[in-house]
């Protein structure tokens, strides 16, 4: 009962990330997510795209999350981030080195991506990383799962750091819970909000309470 009763109490615990692909309609529903209240950092994660667009979009969304209070961060490239003055940056393991993009964007967030690696984690927070991202805990379709994290990862995270820890991996309204429960401090989605084929992002985002 407890537990469920620290559900309640939490408002901001999702780490948004955005789709693949910005729209036309992309900015009415982020402001309509955003107004929710329940979201702590907005990632822009674009993949195959010339830097001068996502600079462009880079630019959209920062002026929308300052409005709603929620992180802005940019995905894989410290100098982006830099440049459209967002709150940090988040680094894949292929990604530039934790202390060269320090150097970059100074006292901003940087977080890092350490599948279910326990060593990686350590090797992040010893970097001086500012939260660490674990997973996938369940399958995705935003992006193909290389490595799988299970609750008992999770606990284990939990032990060795008191850095926000954020869950990530097709999590949706029947698994973020327990997620929760077990001490993940933010909840990484993508998928079940931006390409959920019967609700519309402001409709799912209202199931995650």
């Amino acid at each position: 009962m407890n537990g469920q009763k620290n559900l309640r109490k939490r408002t901001k615990f999702i780490y948004l990330i955005s789709p693949n692909k910005i729209n036309s309609n992309f900015y009415k529903d982020l402001k309509e997510v955003l107004k929710t209240n329940k979201v702590k950092y907005f990632q822009l994660r674009l993949k195959s795209i010339s830097t001068d667009k996502i600079i462009k979009i880079s630019r959209k969304i920062k002026k929308i999350c300052k409005y709603f209070k929620v992180k802005f961060i940019v995905n894989d490239n410290p100098l982006i981030s830099l440049k459209v003055g967002a709150d940090g940056c988040h680094l894949g393991q292929s990604d530039m080195d934790i202390e060269k993009a320090r150097k970059i964007i100074k006292k901003k967030i940087i977080g890092v991506t350490c599948h279910n690696s326990l060593n990686k984690a350590k090797k992040a927070i010893a970097k001086k990383a500012d939260y660490i991202a674990i997973g996938a805990f369940q399958k995705s379709i935003t992006k193909k799962i290389k490595y799988k994290a299970t609750l008992n990862d999770l606990k284990k995270f939990r032990i060795i750091t008191k850095k926000p820890i954020i869950a990530i991996g097709g999590i949706n309204q029947y698994n973020y819970k327990k997620l929760l429960l077990n001490k993940a401090d933010f909840l990484a989605i993508s998928s079940f909000i931006w390409k959920n084929k019967k609700l519309k992002p402001i409709q799912a985002i209202k199931l995650l309470k």
